[in-house]
């Protein structure tokens, strides 16, 4: 891979894990109901997760996909179901009193395994795969690519948690945390939206 290559994968690498998406609306409300600290293996979950999926694709999953496209249509519907759950889950969420929280924050192999049901991390895994991988690239430039996706998105996943920590002196009233968190479960729900489209596309 060359420098110029590579330079491009990490500027894919930021804009994709850095701008709004299930992973960083989750992150953002976790920050805020859990603090930081509970956070972080959330975040290392994200980056692990897609990670191995880069490396999936980049070894030929993205061929299965393409070969059995019923399985990727099956694997969306999953997804979106599970994100409505989550969306479920976050609205509810009371994590900033301690004393009466009823949530946890995410674990790291929850938050790994989530990445397998995450629209958009399959077109951060794809695109990586399948855009940034020259003709003939040996395992090795899969391994580069993957590792360097988890070195940049960690920090951003890490800033979206940190915003939600910051928040959290102002959402230390029990109405102003449901409307944050409601409004957090909306905008989960909201990124389904180009998936939706383009099923029944």
């Amino acid at each position: 891979m060359t420098p110029d290559l590579l330079l491009a994968f990490v500027l894919f690498a930021f804009a994709t894990a850095g701008t709004p998406g299930p992973n960083n609306m989750m992150l953002l409300a976790s920050g805020a109901n859990f603090g930081f600290r509970r956070t972080i293996l959330h975040i290392l979950g994200i980056s692990a997760g897609l990670g191995v999926m880069v490396v999936a694709m980049g070894w030929g999953l993205s061929g299965v996909f393409r070969t059995f496209p019923i399985l990727h249509e099956i694997l969306k519907w999953v997804g979106a179901a599970y994100m409505l759950w989550l969306a479920w889950k976050i609205a509810t969420a009371t994590g900033i009193n301690d004393k009466s929280a009823t949530g946890q924050p995410m674990t790291f192999l929850e938050a790994a395994a989530f990445q397998w049901l995450n629209p958009k991390a399959w077109a951060m895994a794809l695109g990586a795969a399948t855009t940034y991988t020259p003709e003939g690239s040996g395992s090795l430039t899969v391994l580069v690519l993957a590792g360097t996706f988890m070195l940049v998105g960690a920090p951003c996943s890490a800033a979206w948690a940190g915003f939600g920590q910051g928040m959290r002196r102002f959402l230390d009233r029990p109405a102003i945390l449901r409307v944050f968190n409601v409004s957090m479960a909306v905008l989960l729900v909201a990124s389904l939206y180009p998936l939706m489209t383009e099923l029944k596309a």
